[in-house]
């Protein structure tokens, strides 16, 4: 009876301390990932323009002034920058054109000195970012009475 002799030697086998079946396969398994380049930028606070003594110039740079503050976090192999400023409020005395020049620059994980071009950033950390705003008149133009506002878009993608 073949029953019988496959009972009685994994009853033997299993009374010697050995396993009563083959001899096992042991096979590795790989776990694969992959992590999106990512950036989440957060305001800290907006930035305020003074005008310069002569009227010719708004500027975040200018003492009484300040820039504007964001906290970049990301995983790295990503680009940061500023858009050309598009959205601009002037008084209606305001009739001559203002050319707007947003900078930007960044310390803590990543350290970009003042710039108003593309930088990337190819480490993960968490920094700050400050931005910068000048308007500037053109030959004997100047900055006419009232309340000033512009947005600078800040893009890390």
């Amino acid at each position: 009876m073949r029953t019988g002799f496959l009972l009685a030697f994994a009853v033997s086998a299993l009374a010697s301390g050995r396993s009563a079946l083959a001899a096992g396969d042991a096979k590795g398994v790989t776990f694969d990932a992959t992590v999106a380049a990512a950036c989440t930028l957060a305001v800290n606070s907006n930035g305020t323009m003074v005008a310069s003594a002569d009227l010719g110039t708004l500027s975040s740079k200018l003492a009484g002034g300040s820039a504007a503050a964001l906290t970049l976090s990301t995983t790295g192999g990503v680009d940061l920058s500023v858009d050309p400023v598009t959205m601009v409020t002037v008084p209606a005395g305001d009739v001559t054109a203002t050319t707007w020049t947003p900078t930007y620059s960044a310390s803590g994980a990543h350290t970009v000195a003042e710039t108003g071009t593309t930088t990337a950033l190819a480490t993960p950390g968490i920094s700050t970012v400050s931005v910068n705003l000048v308007g500037a008149k053109g030959g004997s133009d100047r900055f006419a009475a009232g309340s000033y506002q512009a947005t600078v878009t800040v893009r890390c993608e």
